[in-house]
């Protein structure tokens, strides 16, 4: 076959083409304005805008394969890492102390310009720091109060826990319920009273005997306050616990119920799991990052639902019948729609004094979060 070859002009026009592709991929190469990932594959954020590198530091109180409230955080953290241009740092067992700002400030000097404190007591040093460093953006989990570069977030466990109350109500032998916490903060005290709440509407019976362990984590405590509980007659356990997993397996070794916190344990349960209050942080962690690189973040006090997604209830066990089953996913699609508002009046404290007055809507998460009574029906005293 002739090979056809093309005339002087087409030679001279073939040249000044590939020169001009090469010298614009060069050019392209040094230009600090477009990320090698935009050109690459066009990576952008939610906005559209083309990503820049970025480090991000995540603080752990506790171990991440906890089983429970770290481990939960841990995996929005795997989420973010899935991002395009993407650095994490990560720090596990980090106290709720100046440890803490230390641990933040080592993050910052290795690049960090987001940073996320996931414990509740991380707080004060986030601030602490951020007033050092106004151009790192940190994103708090819980927090109640924010500054000029310190926002927070946070779901309504409480919604899945009455939920969750509902089926230990139903499923009760003895009408006593117990539930092991950690702090008297307004989360752990929503969650309690939600239970209890949740119960009391299928059972006007039962009451919630409630144990404080003053720790986030502590297997032997959580163990030895089980024991105490199963002594009182209490039948179903809950738990505000970082690591619950040691009182759901003391409860399965008691033959009681167990209701779990943050992610499914129900494999440590087998006869006696219920359900549990579940957190799926990826999709918020993944929206926050996007809008600190993409500059329309503003501090604030995120604070989403089971509407949202970010707070799930986990399946149940088989010692759920399926008519106890079928009345709290009734009962989740009425809180879903706005139907039921669980906190809406009355309500009223140990006491019986109305903190939440008849005909009363519920009020805001905001003033729900100053909540610092237990509900009519708790058994024990928040600790001063």
């Amino acid at each position: 076959m002739r090979r056809i070859l093309p005339k002087r002009g087409g030679w001279l026009l073939l040249f000044a083409a590939v020169f001009a592709t090469l010298f614009a991929a060069a050019c392209g190469g040094d230009d600090d304005d477009t990320p090698a990932s935009t050109a690459a594959g066009g990576a952008t954020t939610a906005s559209g805008a083309a990503t820049k590198p970025v480090t991000i530091g995540f603080l752990y109180v506790g171990a991440v394969d906890d089983g429970g409230y770290n481990q939960a955080a841990y995996q929005g953290q795997l989420a973010v890492e899935k991002l395009p241009n993407v650095k994490v740092i990560k720090a596990e067992n980090v106290p709720e102390s100046a440890e803490a700002e230390r641990v933040m400030e080592q993050m910052i000097q290795q690049g960090a310009t987001i940073i996320f404190p996931t414990s509740f007591g991380h707080l004060d040093p986030a601030i602490k720091v951020g007033e050092k460093y106004p151009n790192v953006t940190f994103l708090h989990q819980g927090g109640l109060k924010t500054s000029k570069n310190v926002g927070t977030y946070f779901g309504a466990s409480w919604e899945a826990n009455y939920l969750a109350g509902i089926a230990a109500g139903k499923v009760t032998k003895t009408n006593k319920l117990g539930y092991v916490v950690a702090f008297p903060i307004s989360q752990t005290l929503l969650n309690i009273n939600a239970f209890e709440l949740g119960a009391k509407s299928v059972n006007p019976a039962v009451t919630t005997t409630v144990i404080f362990t003053a720790t986030w984590c502590d297997p032997a405590k959580i163990a030895e306050s089980v024991k105490s509980l199963k002594d009182q007659g209490v039948d179903v356990l809950n738990q505000h616990q970082d690591c619950p997993g040691a009182g759901i397996q003391a409860a399965e070794k008691a033959g009681m119920f167990s209701v779990g916190y943050h992610v499914d344990d129900s494999k440590l349960a087998p006869n006696g799991w219920l359900t549990a209050a579940t957190w799926d942080w990826t999709k918020l962690f993944v929206d926050l990052v996007n809008q600190v690189r993409d500059g329309t973040y503003k501090v604030s006090q995120v604070r989403q639902s089971m509407a949202d997604g970010v707070v799930k209830l986990a399946p149940f066990g088989k010692a759920v019948p399926k008519d106890v089953q079928d009345l709290v996913l009734a009962t989740q699609k009425k809180i879903l729609s706005g139907e039921l508002e669980i906190f809406a009046g009355p309500v009223k404290d140990q006491g019986g004094t109305e903190k939440i007055k008849a005909g009363a809507k519920q009020p805001p998460v905001t003033e729900l979060e100053t909540m610092n009574y237990l509900v009519e029906g708790v058994i024990g005293k928040i600790p001063q």
